[in-house]
């Protein structure tokens, strides 16, 4: 019987759009050809980089998300995950989340950063809150361990354009997103991003962070 792959550090964000309608959030379909969630609506994300832990911050995690994020992680492995979700959702949605660097900080020059670079920018790590983890189970054929990260589309610009890694890519209302072929965790994620809007935490409060994983064959619900 074949080992279950080990899970993979990702990180996903959730932009979330204020309309007259109601909270919206941007989400993807991905290509019926991936082996890991083929043909579900999901929001822009991927798995770190090597290079994600070395590219410098136009601004840093705020103090609160770092100390979430680092109940389970090194500072370093915290900063790469902040990183990666900024850079896959420019590379999957075209928009940037980003600002001036400070003096003195080198511009990351690789791809996908050189648009970025041109503009003497780096990806904004302070625009970003921590909100949930999830594990995938054993016996998948992609597994990741994925921090959800949550930010306001009045952070990002640029014109909404993916690489084609999505498709479909639309602003849904939260109420509409159920009509939507979701991933069974995209429905979780939600429904703690509508509890998240309709009462927001103080931003700064420590709080814990609710996670899915699966513990001796059985899935768990609990919190880091």
């Amino acid at each position: 019987m074949a080992r279950s792959p080990r899970p993979r550090d990702a990180a996903t964000l959730i932009l979330v759009r204020r309309s007259r309608g109601g909270p919206e959030v941007l989400l993807g379909q991905r290509h019926g050809g991936h082996a890991f969630m083929p043909n579900r609506y999901v929001f822009p994300g991927g798995r770190v980089d090597a290079g994600d832990h070395r590219v410098a911050a136009a601004t840093p995690l705020r103090d609160a998300v770092r100390e979430r994020l680092e109940r389970a992680a090194t500072p370093a492995r915290a900063h790469a995950l902040g990183v990666a979700a900024v850079r896959e959702t420019f590379e999957e949605t075209g928009l940037t989340i980003g600002a001036p660097l400070r003096d003195g900080a080198a511009a990351p020059a690789r791809t996908p950063w050189v648009s970025f670079a041109a503009r003497g920018m780096g990806p904004a790590l302070g625009a970003l809150d921590y909100l949930y983890r999830a594990v995938t189970p054993p016996g998948r054929p992609r597994r990741f361990n994925a921090r959800f990260f949550l930010a306001d589309a009045a952070d990002a610009s640029g014109e909404l354009k993916g690489d084609g890694e999505l498709l479909d890519l639309r602003w849904t209302g939260l109420g509409d997103t159920l009509a939507l072929p979701l991933p069974h965790v995209t429905r979780l994620v939600l429904k703690l991003v509508a509890a998240h809007l309709a009462d927001p935490p103080p931003p700064d409060a420590p709080r814990p962070v609710p996670r899915f994983r699966t513990v001796h064959g059985r899935f768990v619900f609990d919190a880091e």
